[in-house]
């Protein structure tokens, strides 16, 4: 049974930075694609970035290129979602998924941008 655990989120000024995680398992982690999506308030999920955890280069979404970096620790079958230059538009739920459409994901980890 897949478990997808997310922690990390906060409350954060503008500028500023968090590291979100995942913990995960119940499937084969070192050759799995996995994702990131956000739902803001009063919105459906969007995608944030994608991972092949056997190697390869990471997919963005254009609103968080350059800021966020999606990484993997495969010995502790850990996704991480590093934030930085966080926005105010980048508050929202954040989830770490099976799919780029997060039909498969897990609890979510709340990350708001204020000052």
């Amino acid at each position: 049974q897949v478990r997808l655990v997310e922690s990390g989120g906060g409350l954060v000024q503008p500028g500023g930075s968090l590291r979100l995680s995942c913990e995960t398992s119940g499937f084969a982690f070192s050759r799995s694609w996995l994702h990131w999506v956000r739902q803001a308030p009063g919105k459906g999920l969007e995608w944030v970035s994608t991972i092949y955890t056997g190697g390869g280069v990471p997919a963005y979404a254009d609103f968080v290129r350059g800021r966020f970096t999606i990484f993997t620790d495969n010995i502790e079958n850990t996704l991480h979602l590093q934030m930085d230059g966080l926005k105010s538009d980048d508050t929202a739920v954040y989830f770490c998924a099976m799919d780029s459409a997060g039909r498969v994901r897990g609890q979510g980890t709340q990350v708001t941008v204020s000052s």
